[in-house]
């Protein structure tokens, strides 16, 4: 019999960064103790992890964005949705820029809440602030704060976040444990064998900084003209990288997958993962690259916390993309792949470990 039900606020259900560490973690709790619904803003399409959900015995429901209903509209849909659902005993917020709208209703109806800080920055646009000032009551309001990195909770939550509990962004670590034959299989579907390949995985977003990446490929062509890159990922930047990749003459040395389902097969085909994000909260893909064994060069604004093996190298994003391109070289040619799942699990970032952590915690808290 389920004891509990948790409600999980995200803005979607792709295979974004947060969703994908949370459905690693919801396929390994026991589920004859703790159940996961998901909310999420409605939409057109369908989710990716929509099926999978309930598969595993989990629910999903829809609310409309508020800035389409209004402040009241919205705080009146979740105050319906609460006192239809008692069930919800913890609301476990990951979407996190509407959810001082609705924090103190659910309180009120004795929920507990969660606040999870899953980003360390943002940019500088009008609406990236004015996210970040509907952040500041729930610091106040969570009876308890997450955080996925000490950064994450510093940029969130401020003085407060010495409260904030640090939530690795594990990982299921086996599927991507290095195999030479999956390496062989990919090299060949995509007409790789021969080829350096430089590998991306993430959100075409401001925060990637895929405009730098471009640029820094551009270097390693000229130094490496059998290189390829390898773009794993979709987002809303996505047509204005495209634009840049056929100006500078690179259509036919970039591969752009688009979102896939086979992140841990793609990586073992690459030779180098690049990664030179703006700001991150704790990227999970760089614990999968490292899982696979895989060398990474990421920029130095990326919290240490995912420095577990000495296969990440990190760089300023103030050397020009020449220096970026020479060292990705480097460590794309002088390092061999590695099995690595001791020193990840070692870390805490095993999804059977947070699965374990996250239950005990929801139970303690709720009794």
């Amino acid at each position: 019999m389920i004891k509990m039900r948790i409600l999980h606020v995200f803005a979607s259900l792709d295979r974004g960064g947060a969703e994908s560490r949370i459905m690693d973690i919801y396929r390994k709790i026991d589920k004859e103790i703790i159940q996961f619904d998901f909310i999420v803003n409605d939409s057109k399409k369908q989710y990716v992890y929509v099926d999978e959900i309930k598969n595993l015995g989990g629910n999903v429901f829809y609310i409309p964005n508020k800035h389409i209903q209004g402040y009241f509209s919205y705080k009146k849909i979740w105050k319906r949705l609460l006192i239809n659902h008692p069930e919800w005993q913890i609301l476990h917020i990951h979407h996190t820029s509407n959810a001082a709208a609705y924090v103190g209703v659910a309180k009120k109806l004795g929920r507990k809440v969660i606040v999870h800080s899953r980003t360390a920055g943002g940019d500088s646009s009008f609406k990236s602030v004015i996210k970040q000032l509907t952040r500041y009551p729930l610091r106040y309001q969570a009876d308890y704060l997450f955080a996925c990195s000490k950064n994450a909770a510093t940029w969130m939550f401020g003085k407060k976040s010495e409260k904030a509990l640090v939530i690795q962004n594990a990982i299921d670590i086996e599927p991507f444990i290095f195999n030479e034959a999956t390496r062989d299989e990919v090299r060949k579907a995509l007409k790789l064998e021969d080829k350096l390949v430089i590998g991306h995985i993430g959100r075409f977003s401001v925060a990637k900084n895929h405009r730098f990446l471009i640029n820094v490929f551009d270097k390693i062509l000229k130094l490496e003209p059998n290189a390829i890159l390898l773009l794993v990922g979709d987002g809303p930047l996505r047509g204005q990288i495209e634009n840049q990749i056929n100006i500078m003459g690179m259509k036919d040395r970039v591969i752009l997958t688009g979102v896939r389902c086979d992140a841990a097969s793609l990586l073992q085909g690459m030779d180098l993962f690049l990664f030179p994000s703006l700001f991150e909260g704790l990227p999970g893909s760089v614990i999968e690259a490292q899982s696979a064994g895989l060398p990474c060069l990421i920029s130095d604004t990326i919290t240490n916390e995912v420095l577990i093996t000495d296969l990440v190298k990190t760089l300023s994003l103030n050397l020009d993309s020449k220096e970026w391109a020479k060292t990705a070289i480097l460590s794309a040619k002088n390092s061999l792949r590695q099995n690595t799942r001791a020193k990840i699990s070692a870390a805490g970032f095993d999804a059977n470990n947070v699965a374990d952590t996250l239950t005990e915690f929801y139970i303690e808290i709720v009794n």
